[in-house]
């Protein structure tokens, strides 16, 4: 039986220890004298499943149970998953994006310890950051992250402001903050000096493959690029070789894109919000906020709850102009740069951007990935301006169609005369939907069943055979 588990590992069965920091998973499941525990496997790691699993309940006697079809994404801790397992903690395995539950429950979580050629990547930084002088940042994939202080070590005899962050794992209950409090963004903290900005400095990720293609795949880092400072630089490292890359050309393309779906988004009649989490804090309070805010701008919104976005999912609703993905940080922006989708996928920060007038322009907004930061709260939160405001009157051109736009449809009458309806007893008001009138210009509108109007007959035998020779046909 054992070596039955050991066939098949993904990992090494002597790093299994180091790589899923079982040492720590034990101290944390023996503090907290959980029974019943929940291992959440990403879909690439289940395969080391069972036997960290098995070596769990070897050593800590808890029951371990495996939650590996998440509904949503793997990077969310699946709360609801450990509730229905009747499990008191869990333990999160791979990339996580670090949202607040929506439900309270202990998470440890372990993001894996990649290989990191360290002296390989300090002779990059050095080569990439020429002034000793420069404000740099050290930046990581979560599962680099262990690595990072050790790097530090060793640049900062030459480089005098140098910025080590670090994950914004979640604090022990009953922990004091430290203070100052660091800076908290991108899933990640910040100790920076007092008096001093994130802003100011240049990047340098440590992370990726090394080639340009897996890595404009990688939401993690595309969250990195669209939301630090244009005019400072941003490099990346591959961990094993060394290799670097400018980034700056690919945060280029991110924020060119980002641009094209507000204008998308401002062309839209119609708009799916696609429930992309049920996990995270504070997502139907996001969702009130998003359809509050469509309604503001004159346009139809549509709630669809379809699990995780496919192309032959979002196909099935043609009269939808965009899609807005409800989701963490990372699923947020999982899915645009794919485009295999009818119509584009947006982020609810760029949703915002298109519908609310009082949003600085892109130039000079930040891109927000989490949604919690559009909330009520957030220093970010920029309330809709009264409907009698004139930012609702100001003309719009589309960048994209040339035609003049105008979010003026949400303010009312200011006619006194023409603010009443008087009834008619004769005439039947019907609300119309952009959707309904979709289907009643197409040519096929779905099966009918046509109940009592069908007369009924007696079932006949059907044809036998295959389609290119039924025996009825005989020999052509």
């Amino acid at each position: 039986m054992q070596g039955w588990r050991v066939h098949g590992l993904l990992t090494p069965f002597a790093d299994l220890d180091r790589v899923y920091e079982l040492q720590r998973v034990v101290g944390f499941v023996r503090d907290l004298g959980c029974p019943q525990v929940a291992l959440q496997f990403p879909d690439q790691l289940l395969g080391d499943a069972g036997i960290v699993a098995a070596r769990l309940e070897e050593t800590t006697g808890s029951k371990m149970f495996i939650l590996g079809d998440t509904a949503y994404g793997s990077c969310c801790v699946d709360v609801l998953g450990a509730e229905q397992a009747g499990a008191q903690a869990l333990v999160h395995f791979g990339p996580a994006c670090l949202s607040p539950p929506a439900r309270p429950l202990p998470v440890a979580f372990v993001f894996g310890q990649r290989s990191v050629a360290l002296e390989l990547c300090a002779k990059a930084f050095k080569a990439q950051n020429p002034d000793p002088t420069a404000p740099v940042v050290l930046l990581s994939e979560p599962a680099c992250a262990h690595a990072l202080e050790a790097l530090a070590t060793l640049l900062r005899p030459r480089y005098l402001d140098l910025l080590v962050s670090s994950p914004a794992l979640p604090l022990p209950e009953g922990s004091l903050n430290p203070e100052p409090e660091p800076l908290e963004r991108f899933g990640r903290r910040f100790p920076l000096a007092p008096g001093r900005c994130l802003e100011e400095y240049g990047a340098f990720y440590v992370g990726g493959s090394g080639t340009s293609s897996n890595s404009d795949l990688d939401p993690d880092l595309s969250r990195l690029l669209l939301g630090w400072a244009p005019e400072r630089p941003f490099s990346s490292c591959c961990p094993d070789t060394g290799q670097t890359h400018d980034e700056g050309a690919r945060a280029g393309r991110l924020r060119a894109r980002r641009h094209y779906l507000v204008e998308r988004a401002r062309d839209a009649r119609v708009v799916g919000l696609l429930v992309g989490t049920l996990g995270v804090a504070r997502h139907r309070e996001a969702l009130a906020h998003l359809r509050n805010l469509t309604r503001a701008a004159g346009k139809h919104s549509y709630v669809l709850a379809l699990g995780r976005p496919t192309p032959p999912k979002l196909a099935n609703f043609p009269e939808v102009d965009v899609f807005v993905l409800l989701a963490c940080p990372l699923g947020a922006l999982a899915l645009q740069p794919s485009g295999s989708f009818f119509q584009p996928i947006l982020s609810p920060c760029e949703l915002e951007a298109a519908c609310n007038p009082a949003w600085p322009s892109l130039g000079l907004a930040p891109h927000l990935t989490h949604y919690a930061d559009l909330l009520p709260g957030s220093p970010f939160h920029v309330p809709l301006p009264p409907p009698e405001s004139e930012l609702w009157d100001t003309p719009d051109v589309s960048l994209i169609t040339g035609e003049l736009r105008s979010l003026s449809a949400w303010k009312p009458s200011n006619d006194a005369g023409c603010s009443a309806l008087t009834p008619r007893p004769q005439l039947d008001l019907v609300e119309s939907s952009p959707a309904a009138s979709f289907l009643s210009s197409r040519s096929w509108q779905g099966l009918q069943p046509h109940l009592g109007q069908t007369p009924v007959t007696g079932a006949v035998s059907g044809r036998r055979g295959i389609a290119i020779a039924y025996e009825d046909e005989g020999n052509s």
